[in-house]
């Protein structure tokens, strides 16, 4: 495909035609829907498929995102979060290098953001590089906060998954049309949408619909509803209506998303806030994510997996809470976690020069990513699908946030140019390492292995950090040896 002056691209979905554009010699599609809006009586329902429409649907513009609000300051500045109007939000993207090809890979992603935030418009996650590099990346966006993930009596739980695996059976019944194989899917995700591929991974009714996942810095994780509704019955008591889905569905919504911005703001997701979790719903999820998985939960699935070295910088040093924590702080928050002594001592004595705050993030990145990842790769050894596990250590030198969460994002798509990724990189990102992590990428979803070892007793983890990527054979392991599942 040539691009200027290229033929927009035409395809036919179960629904209706569509009609994308070309950039740069790869066929964009912005927009599809691949659910019917959630509102009027579908609000706080499972999805339901889309209307079908006549003649050629434009899909050059991203659609309407999910109900949301920004990030409150300061990450607004670092986490641009663009929001698209529209009741229509549960729609896709698709970058293909050709309408034309058969058979090509497929990366579904499913972006971040605490199940409060993101959305597939985010620049950071422009598909063109892995459209050019064979690859038909398809970006989603699905329901966020109470409207996804709020717990009621009188609807059914998880919805924003619901609807993550509605895409992925739009992806099984209409990639082939833009040139894609629904035999070679790889689902992905980053912080909640990593959490999101580890629950499609245990959902039962997932099974088949792709044959690879990518988790970054997220792990397999769900409450009972009884402990996830905790938030749904702040916000409705904030409203001072019933904690039910009949009566939140009769708030205006921006009434409904002032109340839940209220009741979810303060503290971040290390060391604890108001949140909306994935639940444990006997139905969609039968049982809890980490149990399944670690018990032989979706074996044949290949996995890549990792974290970034310094997840805790994100929300420890743009607003100051690194100095902020002092050693009181730091002991109480090491009981709030219940960290062993013995663990604090060995990280301490790693870092002998380490203020309280960056003690404590540095355990608490470790805690509740490091030390599952590893545990569940090697619940995975032997298991007939590869593990394989990467590091993320490359230090940005904006505001000192070093291998923070996110980070890795405008690597992993190739995306170092755009604005939106630079606030977070700075000017200077190595593209050598965009390269490499980019090509990791690709490769694994074109044949499931990433170019390193798969995770075996050695425990071989790729580095991607300053210089060449490179292999680390079981890193920081005394660290990771002080935590209780390796005592």
């Amino acid at each position: 495909m040539s691009g200027v002056g290229a033929a927009p691209p035409q395809v036919t979905t179960a629904y209706g035609d569509v009609r994308g554009t070309v950039e740069a010699g790869v066929a964009v599609f912005r927009g599809i829907p691949y659910a019917a809006p959630p509102v009027g009586a579908r609000r706080f329902r499972a999805p339901a498929p889309p209307r079908p429409w006549r003649g050629v649907r434009d899909a050059v513009a991203f659609g309407p995102t999910a109900p949301k609000r920004p990030y409150a300051p300061p990450l607004d500045a670092l986490l641009p979060d663009p929001a698209v109007a529209g009741e229509d939000c549960l729609n896709l993207n698709v970058w293909t290098p050709s309408t034309a090809a058969a058979g090509r890979p497929v990366l579904v992603w499913i972006h971040g953001g605490s199940l409060l935030h993101g959305s597939s418009a985010v620049p950071v996650y422009d598909g063109w590089a892995f459209a050019r590099d064979g690859v038909v990346l398809v970006s989603v966006n699905y329901r966020l906060g109470v409207e996804g993930f709020g717990v009621f009596p009188d609807a059914p739980a998880n919805r924003g998954l619901l609807d993550q695996l509605a895409a992925l059976e739009w992806v099984r019944d209409n990639i082939a049309a833009f040139g894609g194989d629904p035999d070679r899917v790889t689902v992905a995700g980053e912080s909640a949408g990593a959490v999101s591929v580890a629950a499609l991974l245990a959902a039962p009714r997932a099974a088949g619909l792709f044959r690879r996942a990518v988790l970054q810095s997220g792990v397999p994780a769900a409450l009972t509803p009884a402990d996830g509704s905790r938030t749904t019955e702040l916000i409705a008591r904030r409203l001072g209506v019933p904690a039910t889905a009949a009566a939140l569905a009769a708030v205006d919504p921006e009434g409904l998303l002032d109340a839940q911005t209220a009741v979810t703001s303060g503290g971040d997701p290390l060391t604890g806030r108001n949140g909306f979790p994935i639940v444990v719903d006997g139905d969609l999820l039968p049982t809890d994510p980490d149990e399944a998985l670690r018990t032989g939960g979706a074996a044949g699935v290949e996995l890549l997996m990792g974290t970034n070295s310094e997840e805790y910088r994100l929300w420890f040093v743009p607003g100051g809470l690194t100095e902020r924590i002092g050693r009181l702080r730091l002991r109480l928050a090491l009981l709030k976690f219940g960290v062993p002594a013995a663990t604090a001592r060995v990280y301490r004595a790693a870092r002998p020069d380490a203020a309280p705050g960056e003690l404590l993030g540095a355990m608490a990145t470790d805690l509740l990513l490091r030390v599952p990842v590893n545990r569940l790769a090697d619940a995975r050894t032997g298991a007939p699908a590869s593990t394989h596990l990467y590091e993320f250590g490359w230090p940005s030198p904006v505001q000192r946030l070093g291998a923070c969460h996110a980070l890795e994002l405008g690597f992993v798509f190739d995306t170092l140019a755009h604005p939106d990724t630079v606030a977070l990189t700075g000017p200077d990102a190595p593209q050598e390492l965009a390269d490499a992590m980019h090509g990791a990428w690709v490769r694994f979803a074109a044949s499931g292995d990433p170019g390193w070892p798969r995770w075996d007793a050695s425990r071989p983890v790729m580095g991607f950090g300053p210089g060449a990527p490179a292999l680390l054979p079981a890193p920081r392991d005394a660290e990771l040896r002080a935590w209780p599942p390796y005592r």
